[in-house]
């Protein structure tokens, strides 16, 4: 079990979780109009998503530019979501 959470692997299976929830979420919302729009949830998701890549990053002993660059990523997606957040 402990080796399972030290791998790289598992981010691989919760980023598949996000982009599977990401679609499901906008199929419904294109068919019904119900519930998140596509556009308001992804800036949040990619915030997510950039976070889970930085540790992923980090447990594959990736260069540290791959790092940076995943949290920078992460750091305007999460500006993106404040400013639209904040209309």
């Amino acid at each position: 079990m402990g080796e399972l959470l030290r791998s790289p692997h598992l981010i691989d299976l919760i980023l598949a979780i996000i982009a599977a929830e990401f679609a499901a979420g906008a199929l419904v919302w294109r068919r019904c109009r119900r519930g998140i729009s596509p556009r308001a949830l992804l800036p949040n998701l990619l915030a997510g998503a950039f976070l889970l890549l930085a540790l992923r990053c980090a447990l594959a002993d990736a260069p540290w530019f791959w790092l940076a660059s995943c949290l920078t990523a992460a750091g305007l997606a999460n500006a993106a979501d404040l400013r639209q957040r904040w209309r």
